[in-house]
């Protein structure tokens, strides 16, 4: 692993009176002025920009007016969850008589707006189809609800294909002709788009002249979850929907069922990050989704019962730690795939599959691969019907939904369907097609990536001052993001002397440092270490790559090391 100074622009910005490590902590994330540290909604984006947003609100403002049945569909992930339930929610809030959901069971249908999942909404007896995190691919199965006499609304942020839907009204910030600045929004950020712009609709239309305007911001911490969750880069405007859906967990008015998984996982609401979004309720409301059947998640944050909420919370995390030893198993088998294959064979584009690999865990399995060989991943799971489904996972500098379409485009007929975003993307081909995809994948990473690009690297801030390891320093880095893709919480780096080495749990260490002047003492804990390595009694000086965080126990909260990467000096 390479531990490289972070780049820093050649003058920093003036950002007011910041300290001058916040203000070079900021600078390198690529803010530019104040006003981008400013995260009140005030600041957001104007819907108006949006492309199809007009159309999207007429739609809706006609569904209303004529208290049309309006059903959402879904996608069975963490930011599909939540999308489904602000539409849910906010629609019935702005007046909607007649508003359900339905999410496709991954298993049996797959990602997306099907025909055959067309045909189980047509059950319902919708009379307007949202689309929540997906749609703009889905070519078919528009045309199959159009064909059966429903309106279509496509809210989406996935990239489009060669071909539109030939749906009512597209609201995706990356769809052709759309002027929206920001590119990141999330699929939960798309529908809360389209709340505030018929919210905006409907005030001037006179519906709240004798009522209160029904708030939207209590959808907010939603948005957050499924915003983190869903790695979307960081921008701007999204730090400014994640600070406030933050501000509003913190402040205990959170939906009850993020409170039940809060709860369930022994966390503090006060004290919550985007950090604990992204690995504490994520995994727990992804785990229904990948295991089972995502209805479980929307339910939870659906209801207002919190007793309800708690118990769905703690199947929740069954679930997950279900998902753990499933995506632990399959860990296994994957590295012994690869264990006697020297490095100088192994290929640039790792391409796994086993036919037991459970279909809902082979996106973590490729996340995992990924960190620990540093190349692109894709790992496959046995679909039926003679087809393989795939999930990738990117290094920085390698577009994989683009290197999908290369492939697609060399090689025609070899893959199904693919789709997905520059570090994730999914895909499905015939089983019999695997080894030409597999051969036909690493050519096109060796085409982009040279073999110092499939090196381990870390960005460094820096390294911190004997003075700088005290409590408010690492309170302020706390609550200066929200951290997150693109936006990347602090990490410094620095020689310790190494006092105390213990692993708790299973592979976990934990430490007592020393600065390398030997003047201050240290906590710090490092997870999933190499157990072959630590705990190494000869070692007495390590160097880390760390964050600065808070540990709280019994009450007292003291400066604690997260190491991202420890070995010896």
């Amino acid at each position: 692993m390479r531990i490289d100074p972070r780049p820093l622009p050649a003058v920093l910005p003036f950002l007011g009176e910041l300290p001058p490590l916040l203000t070079r902590l900021y600078a390198a994330r690529g803010v530019q002025s104040q006003a981008e540290l400013d995260k009140s909604l005030a600041r957001l984006i104007p819907y108006q920009q949006l492309k199809g947003i007009d159309a999207a609100v007429d739609l809706l403002v006609t569904a209303l007016e004529q208290r049309q049945r309006i059903l959402i569909v879904g996608d069975f992930d963490a930011d599909g969850a939540t999308a489904s339930t602000v539409g849910t929610l906010g629609l019935r809030l702005l007046g909607a008589a007649h508003v359900d959901y339905l999410v496709p069971n991954r298993f049996e249908y797959g990602y997306g707006l099907t025909p055959e999942i067309v045909a189980v909404a047509l059950q319902r007896e919708p009379q307007l189809l949202i689309t929540v995190d997906n749609g703009i691919s889905s070519v078919e199965g528009v045309a199959a609800a159009k064909a059966a006499g429903l309106k279509v609304l496509v809210t989406d942020h996935h990239l489009p294909g060669d071909e539109l839907p030939a749906a009512d009204a597209i609201v995706n910030p990356n769809q052709p002709g759309c002027g929206f600045p920001s590119k990141a929004l999330a699929g939960v950020g798309v529908i809360f788009y389209v709340l505030m712009a018929l919210r905006a609709r409907l005030r001037s239309l006179g519906w709240y002249d004798n009522s209160p305007q029904p708030n939207i911001g209590e959808l907010l911490d939603l948005v957050a979850l499924g915003s983190v969750a869903d790695v979307v880069p960081l921008d701007a405007n999204n730090r400014i929907l994640v600070h406030q859906g933050l501000e509003r967990i913190r402040a205990g008015r959170a939906r009850p069922g993020i409170k039940a998984i809060l709860e369930v996982a022994k966390r503090d609401h006060a004290r919550i990050t985007s950090t604990d979004l992204g690995f504490i309720l994520g995994p727990r409301l992804n785990a229904a989704g990948r295991l089972d059947d995502m209805s479980l998640g929307i339910e939870c944050l659906l209801t207002t019962d919190f007793a309800a909420a708690r118990e769905m919370a703690a199947q929740l995390d069954g679930m997950n730690q279900d998902r753990k030893s499933i995506e632990q198993g399959m860990q296994r088998e994957a590295l012994a795939q690869l264990k006697d294959l020297p490095v100088e064979s192994m290929p640039y584009g790792l391409c796994l599959f086993d036919p037991e690999w459970h279909q809902g865990v082979i996106g973590i399995l490729a996340s995992r691969m990924k960190e620990r060989y540093f190349r692109p991943t894709i790992a496959f799971a046995d679909a039926g019907d003679g087809l393989l489904k795939g999930s990738g996972r990117s290094v920085q500098g390698f577009h994989i939904r683009d290197a999908l379409a290369v492939v697609a485009s060399q090689h025609p007929n070899l893959i199904t369907k693919y789709g997905g975003h520059a570090m994730a993307a999914g895909l499905t081909l015939p089983e019999a097609n695997f080894p030409l995809f597999a051969e036909a994948f690493d050519a096109e990473v060796r085409r982009q990536l040279r073999e110092e690009d499939l090196t381990g690297r870390l960005l460094s801030d820096g390294t911190l001052a004997v003075e700088e390891f005290h409590l408010e320093l690492a309170r302020a880095l706390r609550h200066a993001g929200p951290w997150g893709q693109h936006f990347p919480e602090p990490l410094f780096h620095g020689v310790f002397q190494l006092v105390e080495q213990r692993v708790v749990g299973e592979r976990h260490l934990k430490v007592v440092l020393k600065t390398e002047c030997g003047s201050v003492k240290l906590d710090g804990i490092a997870f999933g270490v190499d157990r072959e390595v630590w705990p190494n009694p000869t070692v007495r000086w390590v160097e880390l790559a760390y964050k600065l965080d808070v540990n709280e126990f019994r009450g007292n909260e003291t400066v604690q090391l997260m190491i991202a990467h420890i070995e010896p000096r």
